[in-house]
């Protein structure tokens, strides 16, 4: 393929060959940065895509020349064709993987094994049961937090992925990286972004300056290192000396890395997303309904993605509201 005329590069050369699918609107926790306290509008069942249509889509992208795909939502195990969708997908010649709030893990081990799944992102932002039942609005600590170990025990790939917000679990960010010690997983800290209906504001934010004061003054700063950067990296990783896991940062706001950016989302709506930031989305769905190619809308939307945040390339842009309350909820973008 010639990658200069591939409809995934954009107009700052950056080419994109990771898609993240939303399955579903639809999660069985509530937490407050992700839905706003009244919910959402959910799409109409008919508007949103079929197994085949995720499949027909995905295949499109993936001759195109994306080569890693990850499964969202919502809650992505709640839809009832799960393991239909992710049959299907597995047959693609990809990386596959998925992010999932762990409480439903226990019913798909198999299927994930099956069908080559190795790479399970766990959101859990707390490991204190009250906190985590004030967050999320459930009382299922417990069950999520067995999932982590019941994946580690079935040698799969784990992720936790822990939002920040100043004042509520900050002070959770040793006790997190501890849990490294002893499992092989990777912990990331995700800055607090701001999206609709998540009363985001700077004073919420917990930077990747002020985690890293928090590691070196607890650990030394002799005692962890700074590991090689992935390609198109988003998580700045770590590692505790003599710790079986890592840990990471994800600095979205406070230290973007949208120059290395590789990334697209698709809504379980059919949108395309060119960047978890913009309001700006393009109808995938209704093109591959009408019997049309897609790929000229691909190619459009990839084509007018911002260098930077969606064009949010300072905190004074972040912080005024006309700029992201036009955006979805975290919930309905999917990650």
């Amino acid at each position: 393929m010639d990658t200069d005329a591939s409809i995934l590069k954009d107009k700052f050369g950056r080419n994109h060959n990771y898609l993240r699918i939303s399955l579903t609107e639809r999660c069985n926790l509530r937490c407050t940065y992700c839905m706003p306290a009244d919910g959402v509008q959910l799409s109409p069942k008919r508007n949103l895509m079929t197994a085949d249509e995720i499949y027909e889509i995905a295949k499109i992208f993936v001759a195109n020349g994306v080569n890693k795909i990850r499964l969202t939502g919502g809650e992505p195990l709640v839809r009832k064709d799960f393991k239909e969708i992710l049959k299907k997908l597995s047959t693609l010649n990809i990386n596959l993987s998925i992010t999932t709030n762990g409480v439903l893990v226990d019913r798909y081990i198999e299927t994930f094994k099956t069908n080559g799944l190795k790479h399970i992102n766990i959101s859990l932002d707390t490991l204190n049961a009250d906190k985590f039942k004030f967050i999320t609005r459930r009382n299922q600590f417990k069950k999520a937090f067995d999932s982590i170990k019941l994946l580690v025990d079935n040698h799969f790939k784990v992720k936790i992925n822990a939002v920040l917000i100043k004042g509520f679990n900050d002070s959770e960010i040793i006790d997190l990286i501890e849990l490294t010690k002893n499992l092989s997983i990777a912990i990331r800290f995700i800055e607090f972004m701001p999206f609709n209906g998540n009363k985001w504001d700077r004073s919420k934010l917990v930077t990747q300056k002020e985690i890293l004061e928090t590691v070196g003054d607890y650990y030394g700063s002799n005692q962890f290192l700074k590991l090689e950067n992935e390609e198109n990296f988003t998580s700045k990783n770590y590692k505790v000396l003599n710790y079986k896991g890592e840990f990471g940062i994800i600095s979205s706001v406070s230290n973007p890395f949208c120059d290395s950016c590789n990334r697209i989302r698709l809504t379980a709506n059919g949108k395309l997303k060119n960047c978890l930031f913009s309001n700006n989305e393009t109808d995938i769905l209704s093109v591959l309904r009408s019997n049309l190619q897609i790929e000229p809308a691909i190619k459009e939307a990839i084509n007018i993605k911002h260098a930077v945040r969606a064009g949010m390339d300072s905190f004074k842009k972040l912080n005024n509201p006309k700029f992201h309350s036009q955006n979805r909820s975290m919930l309905t973008i999917g990650g």
